[in-house]
């Protein structure tokens, strides 16, 4: 009887770690890819021990290895990273066969279970424990899908897609917040302040990719909740730049829901069909700094 192929990826989820096998006719084309080509994760982890008469390519690492990254949900862990298959230009420089490619993977793993056999302790939780956890605050920026109704599982973009942000921040026994995004950068590497660097979040709240011409990013109005904040970047590359990749590092911050916005504390967008600077909430005086550069620094 024919045997099902074997798929072309399959992941292990393991209690500490994950483990990876590729098949090396990765694209079903018969022509084997080459173990120096895959690799794991943004840190770009090599396979363990390649042997170049197996079929197969092996990668084994600890979950928050190779540049893995971490989602916390309320029923789950998540753990993501990507295996790349970079090819590398063999015979004519001048053409290439193969594009490169990238499969997301993730583990999830469930929190509300307790997978020991033992029993689970405290039952109880001290004074101080309970004050700290309600002064504590959980800040999160997620891609979104479409109709902003679930975080998205792909971070691939084209050019001329829009990409769809959501911050938030959660809390227990906290005082009602408004949530505000004062800067976010993009980088071709994790290094933040590495160059290029493209800052289209700015001054505190003002969105100055909106300024540009032929862009729809904006912040999205009205807001979900106060908590959470909404805004639309068109996708873009660096010039010149042959990578595929962009790091997003954002300041998020909050202040008392009660309190206005205000020169500190904005979400501003420009409108080209007024040609002028729009707040989320608040007067349009609040955004009058987004183009003189003047804004005052969020305390």
């Amino acid at each position: 009887r024919a045997l099902s192929p074997r798929p072309a990826v399959a992941v292990r989820c393991q209690e500490g770690q994950l483990a990876v096998t590729v098949r090396r006719d990765l694209f079903g084309t018969g022509r084997p890819v080459r173990a120096a080509e895959l690799s794991l994760g943004t840190a770009s982890c090599p396979p363990v021990s390649p042997n170049p008469a197996q079929a197969f390519v092996t990668f084994v690492a600890a979950l928050h290895e190779c540049g893995s990254t971490l989602q916390v949900t309320p029923d789950s862990l998540i753990y993501r990273t990507t295996l790349f298959y970079k090819p590398t230009r063999v015979g004519n420089p001048l053409i290439v066969r193969t594009t490169p490619a990238e499969v997301p993977i993730e583990c999830h793993y469930p929190r509300r279970s307790n997978v020991s056999s033992g029993a689970v302790h405290p039952t109880w939780a001290p004074f101080h424990a309970t004050a700290a956890a309600e002064e504590r605050l959980q800040f999160s920026l997620r891609l979104m899908d479409d109709d902003w109704s679930r975080e998205r599982l792909s971070n691939g973009f084209q050019l001329g897609d829009s990409l769809r942000f959501q911050a938030d921040v959660t809390s227990e026994g906290h005082v009602p917040l408004r949530l505000f995004v004062d800067q976010c950068v993009a980088t071709a590497t994790p290094d933040r302040s590495s160059s290029p660097r493209y800052a289209f979040i700015d001054l505190g709240g003002c969105l100055v990719d909106s300024r540009a011409e032929d862009t729809g990013s904006a912040f999205v109005s009205p807001r979900p909740r106060l908590e959470s904040l909404r805004f639309l970047v068109d996708a873009f590359k660096f010039a010149g730049d042959a990578g595929n990749l962009l790091y997003i590092s954002c300041h998020l911050r909050v202040s008392p829901a009660a309190q206005a916005p205000n020169p500190w504390n904005k979400a501003c967008s420009f409108s080209k069909a007024s040609g002028l600077w729009a707040p989320l909430e608040g007067t349009a005086a609040i955004c009058s700094c987004c183009d003189t550069g003047s804004c005052p620094s969020p305390g």
